[in-house]
């Protein structure tokens, strides 16, 4: 599902939402867990927030989580080459967004771990094809 120039799309997307790493030298496979991992974290945050009452500090983290989602992992999907998947998970990403929003609208916590377990499967599931994993020892 990905290219050089999706790796590339990927990794500018990454810096984009405003995460400072290894980003340049990364796979596609481990800027997409860091994009995930990121997205659960900025949900995590937000909700913090939420239950304590900061406003602005909810807004800036569902910010960033939609930016994740938007930018990061729904902009580098390749729809012609990854077919169906593709299209589910550009529409599963869209979703996700909206209820995103919705949540930063209402200041639903429902919404918000609504939207972490919508991904948890596509976050186990590039866990579970780790490369890393699977690759041989020399």
């Amino acid at each position: 599902m990905f290219a050089t120039a999706a790796s590339r799309a990927c990794s500018d997307a990454y810096r984009q939402v405003g995460v400072e790493t290894s980003v340049p030298t990364a796979s596609a496979h481990k800027l997409t867990m860091m994009l995930l991992d990121g997205f659960a974290d900025a949900v995590a945050q937000a909700r913090g927030a939420l239950l304590a009452g900061r406003i602005e500090a909810k807004g800036r983290a569902i910010g960033r989580a939609v930016r994740i989602v938007e930018e990061g992992l729904r902009a580098t999907l390749n729809l012609e080459a990854g077919g169906e998947l593709a299209a589910n998970l550009h529409r599963l990403y869209g979703y996700v967004a909206l209820r995103l929003t919705q949540a930063n609208v209402d200041n639903d916590a429902a919404l918000l771990e609504e939207c972490v377990h919508l991904l948890e499967p596509v976050r186990s599931a590039w866990q579970a094809i780790d490369p890393a994993r699977h690759a041989t020892p020399q």
